[in-house]
């Protein structure tokens, strides 16, 4: 894979650094808030928090703002990226091997008791204590990982599965600017067919990849979910996964949004990842606000989680950082850590030759993210 260069000013780079830390902080809050809802029908969600639903956090995991899987897997996936870009130097260009390591590393902290010292290849992300917790990760995700063996799109792990596990994990490959949708597409779509091998998993995948990237170069939802179609288009199996952005599309013109609006789009209630792209997608283009578009994707019959999480990242990516409910970040399970990580993450990408090259590299930065 190669990639186009950027140019970096410094106003370019501000504000790329606050759609990376939305985007990343937008998938933990929307992760968070229907954490407390999860698979609960709306009927009782109402019973439980009110006729107008879940508004505010609740206690998920033994606390409020406490984040899942979700959060856990996108932070694995930028610390892959970062990894991926770092070892280029060495002339070893494969990113989807880097972020199969990443996952796996993933994979540990959802066995071990807490970072194992002896690892050298941890860096800094897998030494954090708190992700050391099992939050509820999809069976095709940990049976994918359950081994050292590669899924590839000629032999994908899980081939029927066709949930929303790797869709969630998928935002920071839109985060790569530099690149073009295609490459964009292809790595999301590679790294999803390493636990989800169902071609509306991983179309899906990429698909909401390639809206994020662009949103994040300046794009509205709907151009961006058009040039998402133009790239799946030529792909196998694409059919269910475009059906469903249209559906999302045309959802916005046919009145207020409600829950039973949300449970027109598809048959699943989230469940599948076409569906769970569908509400996101509505989500996004209908809420008034951050807080009003995370409230809509949370209060359904479905997986809050992946949906919340999801509509965070595009509403995040689309706003910014300064745009996010502060109440909420500051219940945030994690937030020091997602913040640190999309700084590393926007970092690597605007200044990386002064971080490290083919001769010299930081010191600092290697111990992060080992070679």
């Amino acid at each position: 894979m190669s990639t186009t260069a950027a140019v970096w000013g410094r106003a370019e780079q501000q504000d790329y650094r606050s759609r990376v830390r939305g985007c990343l902080l937008g998938t933990a809050i929307g992760d968070a808030l229907g954490a407390g809802v999860a698979h609960l029908a709306v009927e009782s969600i109402r019973a439980a928090h009110g006729a107008d639903g879940l508004t505010d956090l609740a206690p998920a995991h033994g606390r409020r703002g406490a984040v899942t899987s979700v959060t856990q897997l996108a932070l694995f996936t930028v610390d892959g990226l970062i990894r991926a870009h770092v070892r280029r130097d060495t002339g070893s260009w494969h990113p989807p091997t880097d972020l199969h390591r990443a996952y796996l590393r993933w994979a540990a902290t959802q066995r071990d008791w807490g970072p194992d010292e002896r690892r050298k290849d941890n860096g800094w992300l897998a030494a954090q204590e708190w992700l050391y917790s099992r939050r509820g990760p999809d069976n095709a995700t940990l049976t994918g990982l359950g081994d050292d063996v590669l899924g590839t799109l000629d032999r994908p792990k899980n081939p029927a599965a066709r949930d929303a596990g790797a869709l969630a994990r998928s935002a920071p490959f839109g985060l790569l600017v530099g690149w073009e949708p295609h490459l964009v597409c292809q790595l999301a779509v590679e790294c999803a067919a390493q636990t989800h091998g169902h071609p509306e998993a991983y179309l899906a995948a990429g698909a909401y990849a390639v809206v994020v990237h662009g949103m994040a170069r300046g794009q509205d939802i709907a151009t961006a979910v058009r040039g998402a179609a133009a790239q799946l288009t030529p792909r196998p199996g694409h059919e269910p996964v475009i059906a469903a952005m249209d559906q999302a599309l045309a959802a916005v013109r046919q009145g207020a949004p409600s829950p039973d609006r949300i449970a027109s789009l598809g048959d699943t209630d989230g469940e599948a990842a076409a569906d769970a792209l569908a509400i996101a997608l509505y989500c996004a283009q209908v809420g008034e606000d951050v807080r009003h578009g995370l409230r809509l994707a949370v209060n359904h019959d479905g997986p809050s989680q992946l949906t919340g999480a999801l509509t965070g990242g595009l509403l995040g990516v689309l706003h910014g950082e300064t745009a996010l409910p502060p109440a909420w970040l500051a219940e945030l399970e994690g937030r020091a850590t997602v913040l640190e990580t999309a700084d590393d993450f926007a970092m690597e990408m605007t200044q990386g030759p002064a971080l490290h090259g083919p001769t010299a590299a930081s010191p600092g930065w290697l111990a992060r993210y080992p070679r």
